[in-house]
């Protein structure tokens, strides 16, 4: 097994709004899906050895930041950043509205209709990925599916819970 990964995550939504069923059953997929494949590492910083996984992160929003908090399997720390959200605002939004758009189109659309609006939300959870990996830049590596898949977390986190 490799060992740049994630093996365990939590989100830390203290203090937040109780997810909806919806947000709920988003959240249980894309942990799912990110332990089952991802790549995370983290940089050699100046002055410390390369930290070596497996990792276990916890996800959370304080003080209107997005903290990862990084530790070893034995629950050791190894990094903790933080991120500011407002990169991250309107990405996120617009990726909320797509998904309402596709939920109410699975509904009542035909297939062709519906298509195109699941290209569309692909479209900007990419770009949420690509947000994702530019702010993680310098503090860890992570490949572009983690990146997608750690971007549904948080927008899990950030509209409730």
């Amino acid at each position: 097994m490799a060992t740049n990964r994630i093996v365990a995550i939590e989100i830390d939504d203290e203090g937040r709004a109780p997810a909806t069923a919806e947000i709920e059953q988003e959240r249980r997929v894309a942990i799912f899906d990110l332990l089952e494949d991802n790549s995370f590492a983290l940089p050699v910083r100046e002055g410390h050895d390369p930290e070596e996984g497996p990792f276990n992160v916890t996800l959370a929003i304080r003080e209107r930041r997005l903290v990862f908090d990084i530790r070893s399997e034995d629950e050791a720390p190894l990094a903790e950043f933080h991120l500011a959200l407002g990169p991250f605002r309107q990405v996120v939004r617009d990726y909320f509205q797509i998904c309402e758009s596709y939920f109410d189109a699975v509904k009542k659309l035909p297939p062709s209709q519906i298509e195109a609006i699941d290209m569309a939300r692909r479209g900007i959870h990419d770009e949420g990925a690509r947000v994702l990996q530019e702010r993680l830049e310098g503090k860890a590596k992570v490949d572009h599916p983690t990146a997608r898949r750690l971007f549904t977390l948080i927008c899990v986190l950030h509209f409730g819970g």
